[in-house]
C-alpha cells in the first residue's frame, strides 16, 4: 500500500471521484455540448445559450425576466446579463411591464424571430448528426434522466 500523503488525496480516491462524480460528468458533458452547438452556430453570431434563450422567447406573452430565470435554471442577474448582447444586436426588447409597471419583460424582436429561423435548420442538422452520433434512443434516455436531476437535487437525492 502507497504511503498516504499530507498534501494529497490517494490516488484510489481521485479514481473512485473521477469516475462516479454526476456533476463533474455532467459538466464535461454539457462543455461538449456546448462546444458542438456553439461552433454550430458561430457563422450566425450566436452561442448555444444564446439561441436556447431565444427560442425560449418565442412565445405569444413575453414572460417576465423573474419568469425565464428558473426555466432557465438562472438567477437574475446572470439572464440580464446574458440579454445585453441580444439587447445590443436588436434581437430582444426588456420592457416594463403591461400589468406591473414594475416588473420587466422580455419581448423577442421580429429580427430575433428571423434569427432563430435562420438559426434553426443548423441546430436539427447539428441535433441529428448528434443523436445518429449516440445511437437508438440514447438522446432521449438522456433527456428523461436530466429531467429527474433538479428534483432530486431540490430533495437531496431522497425523493
Amino acid at each position: 500500500m502507497p504511503k498516504q500523503s499530507p498534501d494529497r488525496l490517494e490516488p484510489g480516491t481521485v479514481q473512485h471521484v473521477a469516475t462516479t462524480c454526476l456533476c463533474l460528468h455532467a459538466q464535461r458533458a454539457a462543455r461538449a455540448l456546448a462546444r458542438l452547438f456553439d461552433n454550430a452556430l458561430r457563422p450566425l453570431g450566436l452561442t448555444n445559450g444564446q439561441f436556447s434563450l431565444l427560442m425560449a422567447l418565442n412565445r405569444p406573452d413575453p414572460p417576465t425576466i423573474g419568469a425565464l430565470a428558473p426555466f432557465l435554471a438562472m438567477d437574475r442577474t446572470s439572464l440580464t446579463a446574458a440579454l445585453k448582447p441580444l439587447e445590443r444586436r436588436g434581437l430582444v426588447r426588456v420592457e416594463a411591464g403591461a400589468r406591473d409597471r414594475r416588473s420587466r419583460v422580455v419581448v423577442i424582436t421580429p429580427e430575433g424571430v428571423a434569427l432563430l429561423r435562420d438559426a434553426l435548420p443548423i441546430w436539427r442538422e447539428t441535433h441529428a448528426r448528434l443523436d445518429a452520433t449516440l445511437g437508438e434512443g440514447m438522446s432521449d434516455r438522456l433527456r428523461d434522466g436530466l429531467r429527474e436531476v433538479p428534483q432530486a437535487a431540490a430533495t437531496g437525492g431522497d425523493g
